[in-house]
């Protein structure tokens, strides 16, 4: 498997595990104290940093870090949408085309003459 493809594997596991740490306890801990969210939050975070950490290592021997950031901001963003309609219960938007559009603007000026 190429350095990239494994990246962007690695980025896009890492990125459940963030959306779920920083978004998914938004319902289910809204009456618990502010610290176990937080300590619930960090748990879950702790599994985000162990694909995280190895996918930027890897990308970052084939890709620039504007590449490799950018790249973390695109899988972010289609974890993301998914996320926030099928699991937050969230309206689709159109906001969120305007946002991919503009993403793949910033992709395009990134990656051009790589």
């Amino acid at each position: 498997m190429s350095p990239v493809l494994r990246t962007a594997l690695l980025l896009t596991l890492s990125n459940v595990f963030m959306t779920f740490a920083w978004y998914g306890l938004l319902g289910k801990m809204a009456a618990r104290p502010l610290l176990l969210a937080v300590l619930a939050s960090w748990g879950i975070a702790f599994f985000e940093y162990l694909l995280q950490v190895p996918a930027n290592r890897i990308g970052h021997q084939v890709l620039t870090v504007a590449q490799l950031k950018m790249l973390q901001e695109v899988i972010s963003l289609a974890v993301f949408v998914p996320f926030a309609v099928l699991y937050l219960r969230e309206p689709l938007r159109l906001n969120y085309l305007w946002a991919a559009l503009c993403m793949m603007g910033a992709v395009y000026f990134v990656f051009r003459g790589r």
